[in-house]
């Protein structure tokens, strides 16, 4: 497992969509403040002040690659990178 700084640099960066574990990425959101839940193979991370709901699951050990998209747009719109 990465630190979530580089895993929040590989998302933003966009050039391997790919090649995010999972686990680093629902580990992002843990410190992103997100609140999880699961249904099933289904991961739901929810924040207070944001209204997109973000449904992941994975693919064998690595996210799918149009869900980091979907999380990379969050992140952009809401501003949740800070200062990097």
């Amino acid at each position: 497992m990465t630190r979530p700084s580089e895993t929040l640099w590989q998302v933003l960066r966009g050039t391997s969509d790919a090649n995010v574990a999972f686990s680093d990425l629902m580990a992002q959101f843990h410190h992103l403040g997100f609140s999880m839940r699961t249904k099933g193979s289904h991961h739901i991370f929810t924040k207070e002040g944001i209204p997109e709901i973000l449904n992941l699951q994975s693919k064998g050990s690595a996210a799918k690659p149009y869900q980091v998209r979907q999380v990379r747009g969050v992140i952009l719109k809401y501003r949740l990178a800070g200062d990097l």
